[in-house]
């Protein structure tokens, strides 16, 4: 058995004090380690609540999550493995400097850093180019430069699942595409099993090695892909136009549905 995440009828719910409210019902899925899944879906689909579900920060309502590792399955459990996140926005702390923060999640578990590991913590800065602005503090540098530093943060733990709602959305298109140039030479080097959740079908065909569509039904999946033209930023090739219009009509058909 392969190494991945393995989703098994997984029912979600919100609550009221009255009422229950199903988000999302029976999704069933696998995310092979080395893999980078793309989720594209219509606002309310379920993508964030899938996240966030993961990350756990949402309870299963029924179905299960396991994990497997080395061919030995667990129950996927924030406690025990380590689940990284890349935010939309900035969460580093302004009264830490750039380094306390990257390596910020090491000292919430109460790990040792190392010489052994600050080399390979400067092989990240290096990769991200952002080793001139260690000592500075998040309100000293840019919005490009934090996002880098978010991505050193989350990097730096080695993640088991890295999870990734709307990473980039809040950059302009020059600083995007160069944060997803950045994001995949350091995913390159550990290929942590990866969940993407974008409303970019361009996005989603640079860094998903695989495409979901979820429909507007409690988290179905209405389409699914895998994606040849992963890491290839715009290429001129018919088969990636054509791709790129069957995901948006995907997209589409779900938008008039809901008007």
């Amino acid at each position: 058995m392969p190494d991945g995440i393995i989703l098994n009828n997984l029912c979600v719910e919100y609550k009221t004090k009255k009422n229950s409210f199903p988000v999302i019902c029976n999704l069933s899925l696998k995310i092979n380690k080395g893999e980078t899944l793309a989720i594209l879906g219509q606002s309310g689909c379920g993508k964030s609540t899938l996240v966030n579900t993961l990350s756990g920060m949402i309870d299963i309502h029924s179905g299960s999550v396991k994990f497997t590792n080395a061919g030995v399955e667990d129950s996927l459990n924030c406690k025990k493995h380590r689940i990284g996140i890349i935010p939309q926005k900035s969460a580093l702390l302004p009264w830490k400097t750039v380094e306390a923060n990257t390596i910020l999640p090491l000292n919430i578990r109460k790990e040792k850093v190392s010489s052994e590991n600050k080399i390979k913590f400067d092989t990240v800065y290096d990769a991200l180019g952002i080793k001139d602005i260690l000592k500075k503090y998040p309100t000293q540098i840019s919005g490009g430069q934090a996002k880098r530093a978010s991505i050193a943060q989350t990097f730096i733990q080695e993640p088991d699942l890295l999870l990734m709602d709307e990473s980039f959305s809040a950059l302009d298109a020059i600083n995007r595409e160069e944060a997803w140039e950045l994001f995949l030479q350091i995913w390159k080097k550990s290929k942590p099993i990866t969940i993407l959740v974008t409303h970019s079908i361009e996005e989603a065909l640079y860094l998903g090695t695989r495409i979901i569509v979820m429909g507007a039904h409690m988290g179905e999946i209405k389409y699914e892909s895998d994606n040849p033209f992963f890491a290839k930023l715009n290429p001129e090739d018919i088969n990636y136009l054509s791709l790129k219009n069957k995901l948006h009509n995907q997209l589409r058909n779900d938008s008039e549905v809901q008007r």
